[in-house]
């Protein structure tokens, strides 16, 4: 059966040449499971680091997309062997459709194929919001393992991952930490409850996920983080400490709004060339 690790490591807007070190790092504070895309342009140093780790290939999980520029059959086909010779590595653990938008059917038949291959375990998507997933699974007879979705305690989405879970799909929280914004290491509410616990603010948020249920991608290039965001076996939060971050919920994205044209448009804008999708299989 499918599990995904709690915790990943994230490697979002890492610089290619800080990411060997950084996934090292991660890999021996403890971290089993790391996080990246075609987009972030650090696929071969995170694969340096894995394979220089001294760790057999089956105790690290690796994760990678496909991002919009390389969605549709034949794109998205390519796109996982570019991953895998980008990675060094003969298999991936998870491979994800970045974004719902351009020929995502295109890609998700690729997946499937992938999948049957052994070229990757599991296959999921990030971003896509209960409809679209269930469209999938109609469409396709088969619905993605994980749901990569943003999620922290500004943006709780408590409705969408219910019925994200009730698909039977793995919601993945990315940005638990909303990354540091509306002032979230400075929260009155969370340093309060982090000072209850002698724990620190970060460490409250990831225990709420955690005590939630939902796997996480999280990042940090301080060894003191990486090691404290794995530290939270030893500390519980109250029934009216989760009450209280509960409270906190805008009820908004605070990085990525699927539903903003704006936002469609800077995506696009993203990439290095315009998208070419060929009709043909």
């Amino acid at each position: 059966m499918f599990k995904l690790p709690a915790i990943s490591f994230g490697t979002f807007q890492i610089a290619p040449n800080q990411t060997r070190a950084a996934v090292t790092a991660a890999l021996q504070s403890g971290y089993r499971a790391v996080d990246t895309a075609y987009s972030y342009k650090n696929e071969a140093a995170v694969g340096q680091a894995i394979r220089q780790a001294g760790l057999t290939r089956d105790r690290v999980f690796v994760t990678s997309k496909a991002y919009i520029n390389q969605l549709g059959f034949r794109e998205t086909s390519a796109a996982i062997d570019q991953s895998l010779a980008a990675l060094g590595l003969d298999y991936l653990d998870l491979y994800l459709i970045h974004m719902p938008f351009g020929d995502y059917y295109g890609a998700y038949r690729a997946l499937l194929a992938a999948k049957k291959a052994g070229k990757v375990r599991a296959i999921g998507v990030a971003n896509f919001d209960p409809a679209r997933l269930a469209d999938l699974g109609h469409h396709f007879g088969e619905l993605p393992a994980v749901d990569q979705v943003e999620h922290h305690p500004f943006y709780q989405r408590s409705a969408e991952i219910a019925a994200i879970r009730k698909l039977g799909v793995t919601p993945q929280a990315w940005a638990p930490l909303a990354e540091g914004r509306h002032q979230l290491f400075t929260n009155s509410q969370l340093t309060a409850i982090a000072q209850a616990h002698g724990k620190t603010v970060a460490q409250v948020v990831l225990k709420w996920h955690q005590q939630l249920g939902l796997p996480l991608v999280v990042k940090s290039l301080s060894p003191n983080h990486l090691k404290d965001n794995l530290a939270l076996d030893d500390f519980r939060l109250t029934a009216l400490e989760m009450a209280t971050i509960a409270k906190l919920d805008l009820g908004r994205p605070s990085l990525l709004d699927i539903n903003s044209v704006a936002e469609v448009d800077r995506l696009y804008d993203y990439l290095d060339h315009p998208v070419v999708t060929t009709l043909a299989d």
